[in-house]
């Protein structure tokens, strides 16, 4: 798949080769800690500032943005810093306000992601004004690759060509160190499948702690994605939404100098006899999987012959468990494993089931 014609996101905006770096806070809260918060990103080198205007809650009564009146804050930004704002939209109106008050970058948040009608709204309004205007579409609230890329299409296809995606992470119900556990797996594909498209990184939305914020951005860059959204406030433990997750100017300046990017240019000629080893392992890995289900056919003709359940949950859990724990002691880790015998798990019952039905 690709969206042919895609121009950059922003062109003549930091240092080329270098990632793309929009900062600010989550919610724009009054015009002294707009332009206070602003002044200082602009001091550290930041040339996008982003804060949100119009805040979609999980609940009614909490803070739900300041509203219009925020977008002159944004454009005195603009006048006194000279840098790129962004902010987010969530319907028509906000499109049509956001674009009257001169709104250099549209972003589409996770919730609004997942909703095919408030994309195609998003979508005809950008397309009625008519603006060749960039656009970042983050993730949709649950793992859904295919709905992420629906609601890429969906601008695409109304004429938006300065196109880009923002990985937050996924909401995940469990324990996590993560507010919303990054899945890189996810973008990485989205990337397979469009390379064209840049995608730009939320540590701050991923991590919910300012302390892994750091860590996370490392991650984004050494996997070369193109930039970073990172939440920016002048005074986060007073912040009114989501202040755990925002750095302070300063700190975000120290953040951003200890970042390091891989340089993509460098040879990979020594890297190819390990390359091969890997390539030699993977096929071994296959042939093991092939014999292994195998065995697993064998083991379903006996059941089908003596009228036994394919499932077996006490040996499946005993397996499970076994398994995870060799492996951590050989320095893997349990979520990867897990992963592993699940889906080598799934595949033998589905071979199962295929004999017991025929």
């Amino acid at each position: 798949m690709t969206l042919e014609g895609l121009k950059p996101i922003v062109e003549g905006v930091g240092v080329p080769g270098s990632p793309l770096i929009m900062a600010g806070p989550c919610s724009a809260e009054t015009e002294e800690q707009v332009l206070s918060t602003a002044r200082q990103l602009a001091l550290g080198g930041v040339k996008i500032f982003r804060a949100g205007i119009w805040k979609p809650r999980t609940k009614p009564g909490g803070f739900e943005g300041i509203g219009k009146e925020g977008l002159q804050w944004l454009k005195r930004v603009q006048e006194e810093t000279g840098m790129l704002v962004a902010t987010e939209v969530a319907m028509r109106r906000h499109v049509e306000e956001a674009l009257e008050a001169g709104v250099d970058i549209l972003w589409i948040g996770a919730r609004t992601s997942a909703n095919p009608f408030a994309m195609q709204e998003i979508a005809d309004a950008i397309k009625d004004a008519g603006v060749d205007i960039p656009v970042l579409v983050k993730n949709p609230v649950n793992p859904d690759l295919e709905l992420w890329i629906g609601a890429l299409e969906r601008l695409y296809n109304a004429g938006v060509r300065r196109l880009g995606a923002i990985h937050r992470g996924f909401s995940f119900y469990g324990k996590s160190i993560y507010r919303n556990p990054p899945q890189w797996h996810i973008p990485i594909e989205l990337h397979r499948r469009i390379p064209e498209l840049p995608i730009i990184v939320d540590p701050s939305h991923m991590g919910g702690k300012r302390e892994l914020i750091g860590p996370l951005a490392q991650q984004a860059l050494d996997m070369k994605f193109s930039g970073l959204m990172i939440e920016s406030h002048c005074n986060p433990d007073e912040a009114w939404s989501d202040k755990n997750q925002q750095l302070t100017p300063d700190i975000l300046r120290i953040v951003l100098g200890s970042l390091v990017v891989r340089n993509a240019e460098q040879s990979t000629e020594s890297l190819q006899a390990l390359r091969q080893q890997i390539d030699k392992v993977d096929t071994e890995l296959l042939d093991l999987y092939a014999k292994r289900m195998e065995i697993a056919r064998q083991i379903g003709h006996y059941k089908k012959e003596h009228s036994m359940p394919v499932v077996q949950e006490s040996r499946y859990n005993d397996l499970m468990k076994s398994r995870v724990a060799t492996a951590v002691d050989m320095g893997l880790s349990a979520d990867f494993m897990k992963t592993v015998l699940q889906a080598i798990h799934e595949e033998s019952v589905r071979q199962q089931i295929e004999i017991l039905n025929n």
